[in-house]
This record gives structure tokens, sequence and C-alpha cells, in this order.
């Protein structure tokens, strides 16, 4: 069969259109694919808030803070200077984790004044970051509402800075449990850091990161694994003596284990106290004031 010109003509648009419809659906294939890598995320982060922020909680200390390694550092007597002086250390020490923690990923960082006389100096904080600090409500000074002020599961991670180790850890600087007893918790002798940790495990809040001594870290593995990142700011010889490490390097390894603390989130997991929690404390000496029973929520942990 032989085509006249028109026919011809019209079978070439015939194919050309068709391969222009042809691009076109490739084109417009390609176009929602890219769009739906575009709208998936957005699409998750706003279905799942928490991963649209990472807050993170720091609960302080100024026993395990650079530099400090006596008893007369820790404000246990008014008006010293040692005291004040370690309370700069302190701060020191806060602002490389915030900056750490910032340059990490965290969106945003409330940090809570846990030493008894407390440690914050407020024209030596960076931003990045709100500060709790003050004198106790009366009453309240051991319930999990004083101790984590603003703690609830929209947190990421709690960060427990400037920790030391349990009563009774013979290389643990300064080492104590509260005022001065022991404490088990279904059997497991716990110090300070399972009991933060427990309450903070009670909104489903991993602890990411602990800052203290050679031996506090050590605990910190010992109850969290190895994926809660740890930073040694010193080395306990025994309770009063210490290596001390040159602050120029704490505060860089603060600083790059907090950003780490932040990617190391997901690998994290809360500290969980089965329940009833089994609870005894000791305190010397022996008899004085020893108690046992049942405490049934982990944030009610310090109330025994």
């Amino acid at each position: 069969m032989i085509l006249s010109k028109p026919d011809i003509f019209d079978s070439i648009n015939f194919n050309y259109k068709v391969q222009i419809m042809k691009s076109h659906r490739q084109l417009l294939k390609l176009l929602l694919q890219g769009w739906l890598f575009m709208i998936l995320p957005v699409f998750f982060l706003c279905t799942n808030p928490a991963a649209a922020q990472k807050k993170i909680y720091i609960r302080t200390d100024l026993e395990g803070i650079s530099g400090v390694y006596r008893w007369d550092q820790v404000g246990l007597e008014e008006n010293n200077a040692l005291y004040q002086k370690a309370c700069e250390y302190y701060m020191e020490d806060v602002a490389a984790v915030v900056r750490g923690l910032r340059d990490g990923g965290a969106t945003e960082i409330l940090i809570c004044d846990g030493h008894g006389p407390k440690a914050v100096i407020p024209h030596m904080m960076v931003p990045g970051a709100k500060y709790i600090t003050g004198k106790i409500v009366p009453g309240t000074g051991k319930s999990g509402k004083s101790r984590f002020w603003g703690l609830d599961s929209s947190f990421a991670g709690v960060v427990l800075l400037g920790a030391h180790a349990m009563k009774g850890t013979p290389d643990g600087i300064l080492n104590h449990t509260e005022d001065a007893g022991r404490y088990w918790y279904n059997g497991v002798e716990s110090g300070e850091l399972a009991q933060n940790a427990a309450m903070a495990g009670f909104f489903g809040v991993p602890p990411i990161m602990v800052t203290g001594d050679e031996a506090t870290c050590r605990e910190a593995r010992n109850f969290f694994g190895d994926k809660c990142i740890t930073v040694a700011v010193k080395l306990g010889i025994s309770e009063e003596r210490a290596v001390l490490y040159p602050f120029e390097e704490t505060h860089k390894a603060l600083y790059e284990g907090a950003k780490r603390a932040v990617k190391a989130i997901p690998l994290c997991k809360p500290y969980i106290l089965e329940l009833p929690i089994h609870a005894k404390k000791i305190y010397p000496p022996p008899g004085t004031k020893d108690k046992e029973g049942i405490i049934q929520s982990a944030f009610d942990i310090m109330e025994f």
C-alpha cells in the first residue's frame, strides 16, 4: 500500500504524539517520585513529633566535675572560696556539654542543678539551654518532681553530668549515695546514677551520657550498657586523691562526647526497674535508719 503525502505526515504526527505522551508520563513519574521523597519525611515528622525534635534533659551534680576532688570543694561550708571556684569549673563543664549537644542536633536543652547547695552561676550560663536552680520547696526535696522538674516523655534522652560513684567504691572520688546510705533495688546495690536513671525511665527517657571520674563511668556502663556515652574527666586513687586531667582536654572530650550522645539516642534504652520495686537502705552505724519495703513507682524511688 502506498501512502499519500498527507497520510505519511499523519503517521509521523501520530508517532510523534505517542512519543511525547510517553515522555510526559515518564516526566510525571519522576516528578511524583521526587515529591514523595520530599513529602514522606515531612509526613513522618508530623505524625511522629518525637522524631521532629531532640529535647535533652541534663541532671547535674558537682562531685564529678573537672578539677573537683576534695569535700571542701562541694559547698558543705558557707562562704567557701574553694566551692565558688568549683562552681566555675562546673559551669565550664556544662558549657562544653551544651555546645556539643547543640552541634550534635539537640533542639532543646533543660538543665536541672542537682547539687544540694546549688552550683549554677548565672553570668556564666551559655546560650542554647535553660537552667533550673535555687532552693527546693520544703518537704519536696526527694520527690521525683523536685529532682526532675519539667521532665516528661517528650524528651529524647537524659545526661547525668558531674556524677559520682556509689558509696563504698574504692576508687570513686567523693563517692557516696545520697546522705551516706547504701541502697538496694530488687536486690541490686545502686547509687545515684541508677536512682536518677530509674526516675527518667519512668517517662521512658534513656540515659545517653554520663560524665564524672573513671569509676563513675565504669558504674554507668555496668548499669546502662556500652551504648550510653561516658566521659571521664579524672581518675580516682581514693576518696580524696585523684589524677586530674587538664581542663582543655576534658572540655574537648565533653564536647565531642555530647555530640556522640545525640547520635546514640536510638541505641540507648531507658533504665527500667521491675515493679513492684523491693527496696532496702542501710545507714551507718548499722541499725540507725535501716529500712526495707515496697515501692510501687520508680518516680517515687527517693521518697522511700
